[in-house]
């Protein structure tokens, strides 16, 4: 199954920030529900995987994801990745194109085109119900970005010949909470059934 993603959003953020932001899958996996950076093998190649729950059951994919293009005049930021279910036969491949636009108030609008290929048994709920939960996962996406985005940044702490050989390394990045499906799926077909009966 293929699927084909168009959303943007606004935010209150300088331009050059909200690209910086997009271009940091340390920054960018903390907004994603169930998602977590495992190793960032270079500065542009990184492992993580994905937690998924529905309703008793719960798995996981793993997968790596390439900046393939990094464009700082244009501030667009280019991704393709793939990953496997753990212990399981799914599998799904990406590519993704977002761009930071400044908008003439300050904003910056961002605009994200992906192309979504996935095998495995996610395809037993049927393409509409997984546009749908695509959406207000993108929703839920924005939401944490915004928050991140538009809270002012924090002062640069300088280092000191003292505290420079005692800082200690950046922790890992933490598993968000896990992606639980089933609720998503409850509004999406709440979501279905309203349009079907709007029609009637």
């Amino acid at each position: 199954m293929s699927l084909v993603i168009h959303e943007s959003f606004t935010v209150q953020a300088d331009p050059d920030r909200v690209f910086a932001f997009l271009n940091n899958p340390a920054d960018v996996v903390t907004c994603l529900p169930g998602a977590e950076l495992t190793e960032s093998i270079d500065a542009r190649t990184h492992v993580g995987r994905v937690r998924v729950k529905v309703g008793p059951v719960s798995t996981a994919y793993a997968g790596r994801a390439i900046l393939t293009e990094v464009d700082p005049a244009l501030r667009r930021v280019t991704i393709t990745g793939e990953g496997k279910e753990s212990g399981g036969s799914g599998s799904a491949r990406m590519h993704m194109v977002a761009i930071a636009t400044p908008g003439a108030d300050g904003s910056t609008h961002v605009t994200v085109d992906a192309t979504i290929d996935i095998a495995g048994r996610i395809m037993q709920f049927g393409r509409g119900l997984i546009e749908s939960v695509s959406k207000q996962l993108f929703q839920q996406f924005v939401v944490a970005a915004r928050e991140k985005l538009e809270r002012a940044p924090e002062p640069a702490v300088s280092a000191t010949p003292s505290t420079a050989t005692s800082t200690p390394a950046p922790p890992a990045v933490e598993a968000s909470r896990e992606l639980r499906l089933l609720p998503l799926l409850w509004r999406s077909l709440m979501d279905w059934l309203k349009r079907l009966l709007g029609r009637s």
